[in-house]
């Protein structure tokens, strides 16, 4: 977690296949703790093809039956439904968009947004951005996107800075 912390979160990501990769990992921790999706992590790149969209798009049944036999990942029909059918919509957007990352960044009008939070308790589940974030990916068919797990997709992507200020990697971040 704190490598994670320290190195990752929040980090700015414009790479199609890591932005898929966090849209899979989001959706698996709802509901869970991040710790334990971490953890899991290396498990849903061998899972999910490390992570291809357009390999995942083209899973067919017994794939997902055989993802929901995998004790490696979180083994939920839909959180594995939702994997193949968010890959396919992430193949939809890349077509109309050029990439998922041009059309994703547009809710943050391509820039990070810098909250200021002094502690943890300020920040916030959701933002008018993921609202409009989740509406729009659901709008396009993809499941697993409500508005908190748009908003963990933001901060993990670094989308929003939700560093708090004390925290030596908002400054970081804030610079770079």
């Amino acid at each position: 977690m704190l490598q994670y912390h320290d190195t990752e979160w929040g980090v700015p990501v414009h790479d199609d296949r890591k932005l898929f990769e966090f849209l899979v990992l989001d959706a698996a921790q709802a509901g869970l703790s991040w710790k334990t999706i971490l953890h899991k992590r290396e498990n849903y790149r061998k899972a999910f093809a490390e992570f291809d969209p357009a390999t995942v798009a083209l899973y067919g049944e017994s794939d997902l039956e055989r993802l929901r036999q995998d004790p490696g990942i979180v083994r939920n029909r839909l959180k594995i439904s939702s994997a193949w059918q968010n890959a396919r919509g992430f193949l939809e957007v890349q077509e109309e968009f050029g990439s998922f990352d041009a059309y994703i960044w547009r809710f943050v009008e391509g820039r990070t947004i810098h909250n200021r939070f002094e502690s943890l308790g300020q920040i916030p589940p959701r933002s008018p951005e993921s609202d409009q974030m989740s509406k729009d990916l659901k709008a396009r068919g993809f499941n697993f996107v409500g508005s908190v797990i748009c908003y963990a997709f933001m901060q993990a992507a670094g989308m929003v800075n939700d560093h708090v200020t004390s925290c030596f990697r908002y400054s970081e971040l804030l610079g770079g």
